[in-house]
């Protein structure tokens, strides 16, 4: 028993110890790293490249949906999906992209639903106030549309009044993808799961 015990309380410290070394940035990047516009979180910003391939076309509408799903992971953080939009637009702006030429929609579906509650209900789940609504808020001040899946909501028995008003409920997620596709939105998964 004392050796499982010592087994546990060290796979538990090195997981932790994996986790620190996630969240903290090289020196590499940490002095090279530059934030266009969204600064949020450290991981939102772009590393500087020299002469890229692929550079800013001004023929092109850069549309992209973003496919937010999942579980929320750490009811204490800014949830990774988010952070990656911000990333998204950042790399957009540092492309030399427009703000008037791009356009986002992220649609939030499954148990990522939660990370879209006011900070209220979030409060009533986890305790916290929501530290997605800064992203959230940030986010949609530049122009990303948030589209929630009313199936995801009515299939875990979330009422519309929990959603933070930032977030606007859909018919589903299925057919927010289908209408975006139509719309000429290039889809994109940026989800772990």
């Amino acid at each position: 028993m004392k050796k499982l015990l010592t087994l546990v309380l060290l796979l538990t410290l090195v997981s932790q110890v994996g986790v620190f070394a996630q969240n903290s940035m090289p020196p590499h990047i940490k002095n090279n790293i530059t934030y266009p516009l969204l600064d949020f979180t450290p991981w939102v910003g772009v590393m500087p490249i020299e002469n890229p391939a692929m550079p800013y076309n001004p023929d092109i509408e850069y549309k992209i949906a973003i496919d937010i799903y999942g579980s929320v992971k750490d009811s204490t953080a800014i949830q990774s999906a988010f952070s990656e939009i911000a990333r998204t637009y950042n790399l957009h702006i540092a492309n030399g992209v427009p703000a008037d030429k791009i356009q986002i929609a992220a649609v939030v579906h499954g148990g990522m639903t939660r990370a879209t509650f006011t900070d209220e209900a979030y409060m009533e789940k986890y305790g916290i106030e929501n530290p997605n609504t800064l992203a959230i808020e940030q986010l949609e001040k530049v122009g990303v549309k948030f589209y929630l899946c009313g199936q995801s909501m009515a299939f875990l028995n979330i009422a519309p009044e929990k959603i933070t008003s930032e977030v606007k409920v859909a018919i589903s997620a299925k057919t927010t993808f289908v209408a975006l596709d139509q719309m000429g939105f290039t889809y994109m998964n940026v989800s772990e799961n």
